[in-house]
């Protein structure tokens, strides 16, 4: 038994052979040529009835389901439109006719006749005596004036309430001092009226210190003759530092 293997086809030895030896090109032109004759070869095989149908046999079929989809349902007509209803026609009621009564026969008016005027008696003239006018009263006198206001002297005035005599702090830090003379008008009460300034000590604060504390004081009710009057005092407050 012959254990070599056997020999390669002439094709493929001699291009084992000559590989070394050809060119590229004649070794392309070589392949195109053995590639040719395999083609011819298989192209002679199908041409014989029994291989073709073989080859038919053998090969599978192919079967592509293809899904219709159904038909899209075409959309209704829309239905048709009613026709107007026919409007029932009215018609025309005439009135009926107006019947006139003739007119009634109207009596003739009867004369008119002027009554004769009434006889008037003649006026009876009266004398009428004038009643006597009286005078006129006279009128009342006015109510006497009061009298003015008495003046007192500061030294017969009492206080109930002696005004609040402060030296102000910014006049004790300018060393401010002097006497502020004031003139007060005094109730039946006893209480100050008003308050007016009757000489300036020089200072504007020891002046407005001065009035407003002599508002706050009190005075003893002046009477003449049992009755109490309003009365006037000239008032002096010393301002003094201490």
């Amino acid at each position: 038994m012959n254990t070599s293997a056997p020999p390669p086809p002439l094709p493929v030895a001699l291009l084992s052979q000559h590989d070394a030896e050809l060119r590229p090109a004649e070794r392309r032109l070589l392949v195109g040529g053995v590639g040719a004759v395999h083609v011819l070869a298989l192209w002679g095989l199908l041409q014989i009835d029994v291989v073709r149908n073989a080859v038919r046999d053998v090969a599978p079929l192919v079967v592509d389901f293809v899904t219709l989809a159904p038909p899209k349902p075409e959309p209704p007509a829309p239905p048709p439109p009613r026709p107007p209803r026919p409007q029932p026609q009215r018609q025309a009621v005439q009135p009926p006719p107006v019947l006139s009564a003739p007119p009634t026969p109207q009596a003739a008016p009867a004369a008119f006749v002027v009554p004769p005027p009434p006889v008037e008696p003649a006026p009876v003239v009266q004398h009428v005596v004038p009643a006597p006018v009286a005078a006129p009263a006279p009128p009342a006198p006015p109510p006497p004036a009061p009298p003015p206001p008495k003046q007192i002297p500061a030294s017969e005035v009492a206080y109930l309430v002696p005004p609040p005599i402060e030296l102000p702090m910014a006049s004790r830090r300018l060393n401010e001092q002097g006497t502020v003379v004031l003139r007060v008008l005094v109730g039946t009460d006893g209480q100050p009226r008003q308050v007016s300034l009757q000489r300036s000590s020089g200072h504007g604060r020891l002046d407005e210190q001065a009035m407003w504390a002599m508002r706050r004081a009190r005075f003893k009710p002046q009477t003449e003759n049992g009755v109490p009057i309003e009365w006037i005092v000239i008032a002096p407050l010393q301002y003094e530092l201490q």
